[in-house]
């Protein structure tokens, strides 16, 4: 059976995601077989498995830093929020229907079992478990049903390392609150304290840190530098919506939609030095862009509601008519049809029917059973600007509750406006550069002005450059003891 070891954080977003990703790689790179576990993930960026089970972007991520297969097991529990109130739960890679949140809460603990049995089974072919909490194990309010953090570490044996974020500010406050509000059970499992997110000299921190060790009672087992690394964010919480980004020889506006989700879709284009991608919400941000994304929702009809009253649908439909490239995916893909109907209210948007953007002949219909699966092929009979795909291979994986036709092709066109079902599809690097290609053609500049990278050479630098990063900032002879029941 595998050791664990567990990573909590003071709060959402206080790098407990990319700090397990680290280990995973470092874990890895020392010779051990190790897989990453969260046994409950509140997020719209989802994957599905070769499989067909749908699971967390993150542990996809921790699974990609281990050099193993994303497996639901890693993720048994996923909630993908639905409205402000309620989730999709998703368990074992399988959706059950969607909850209020209270209606959750109250029910959750059915879920141990499951849990349980993911989480030994993963335990039983792995020498090491590296474990993703949750927020904060400070909410006290939810503790008494907690299954993702101190209550999860408890059932698995879990020694914990509890991480802050200094970036925010109030790093000690963070760390020493979240320790006093615990248990005295919970607290003898905390190991040590993590400060992440460092910019500067550590010796400046060094009284504060020997304080620090004394009010809790276990040492700072690292101060991890700020580390500028390109790998998926978990969920909407990510950098790249802030993100002051000019405009580039190229330049690419993404819709930011209020539920938008898999936005790692458009990752590809970010990796092209000249290219510039954009997140915009405003018509008065959106400009005059050479391609307009509109990616994948969690509520397609209630995110085309939006898109309608902030003006920003007309503006797609202008820049559809003067010829600029509009590529949906998925959810985007069904706004740019004629009409979407949901009968059964699978959304529980509150409407049965919707007009759409009028770009693609096509009309979605919603129903009860989920699409999840991996698809993969080569694009044949494309026309228009993107002919030059013809011939290329494409994978990636569908998630969808609509249906726009008995059988699609893997892209729908109609002139310069393109839809697909297909989340990944850009991830290719041949299909990135058929496309900007094609830009570049119609604006008249040099394709190779643009750069072009090696995808799979770049995702394995960034883990390395990753858990580079995390083996210097933490103790890392300490965290073996840990893991080995040392200390």
């Amino acid at each position: 059976m595998a050791k664990n070891i567990m990573i909590q954080g003071t709060m959402s977003n206080a790098g407990k995601s990319l700090l397990c990703a680290g280990l995973c790689r470092i874990l890895k790179q020392d010779g051990y077989r190790v897989a990453p576990f969260k046994s409950q993930n509140m997020a719209l960026n989802s994957f599905i498995t070769e499989a067909g089970g749908e699971m967390g972007r993150a542990q996809v991520v921790q699974a990609e830093a281990a050099g193993i297969a994303p497996d639901v097991r890693m993720n048994p529990i996923l909630l993908k929020p639905t409205t402000d109130m309620g989730s999709q739960v998703i368990v074992n890679g399988v959706a059950q229907g969607n909850m209020r949140a209270m209606e959750y809460y109250k029910c959750k603990r059915q879920y141990i079992p499951a849990v349980m049995d993911a989480y030994n089974s993963l335990a039983a072919e792995n020498d090491i478990i590296v474990i993703e909490g949750a927020g904060s194990p400070a909410e006290i309010n939810l503790k008494r049903e907690d299954i993702v953090n101190m209550g999860l570490a408890k059932m698995v044996d879990a020694p914990v390392l509890l991480v802050g974020d200094i970036d925010r500010g109030g790093v000690f406050a963070q760390l020493y609150g979240t320790v006093a509000l615990l248990e005295e059970d919970e607290k003898k499992r905390i190991k040590g304290t993590v400060v992440n997110k460092f910019r500067g000299d550590r010796t400046i921190l060094e009284p504060g840190l020997k304080i620090l060790e004394e009010l809790c009672g276990v040492p700072v087992v690292g101060v991890i530098p700020y580390t500028h690394v390109d790998i998926d964010d978990e969920d909407s919480l990510s950098e790249r919506f802030s993100r002051d980004s000019g405009r580039k020889l190229v330049d690419i506006a993404v819709i930011r939609l209020p539920r938008i989700s898999n936005f790692t879709d458009f990752g590809p284009f970010e990796r092209y030095e000249n290219v510039s991608l954009r997140y915009v919400e405003r018509v008065a941000d959106l400009h005059d862009p050479d391609m307009i994304l509109i990616p994948g929702t969690k509520s397609t009809i209630a995110d085309l509601r939006w898109l309608r009253q902030c003006g920003l649908e007309a503006a797609i439909q202008k820049s559809a008519a003067a010829g600029t490239l509009i590529f949906g995916i998925c959810g985007g893909y069904q706004m740019l049809g004629n009409s979407i109907s949901d009968p059964d209210q699978v959304e529980a948007a509150g409407v049965t029917e919707i007009t759409g953007l009028g770009l693609l002949p096509m009309d979605t219909v919603f129903r009860g059973q989920k699409v999840q699966r991996q698809v993969s092929g080569c694009f044949q009979d494309v026309p228009g600007m993107l002919s030059g795909l013809n011939g290329i291979s494409y994978e990636g994986y569908e998630i969808h509750m609509g249906r726009s036709a008995e059988e699609l092709p893997p892209l729908t066109c109609c002139k310069n406006i393109y839809g697909s079902y297909i989340h990944g599809i850009f991830d290719a690097p041949e299909v990135a550069d058929v496309i900007l290609q094609a830009i570049c053609i119609q604006k008249g500049i040099d394709f190779e002005a643009i750069g072009t990278f090696d995808v799979h050479q770049y995702k394995e630098q960034q883990y390395d450059k990753l858990a580079e990063a995390v083996r210097g900032g933490l103790d890392m002879e300490l965290v073996y003891r840990i893991i080995n029941r040392e200390v």
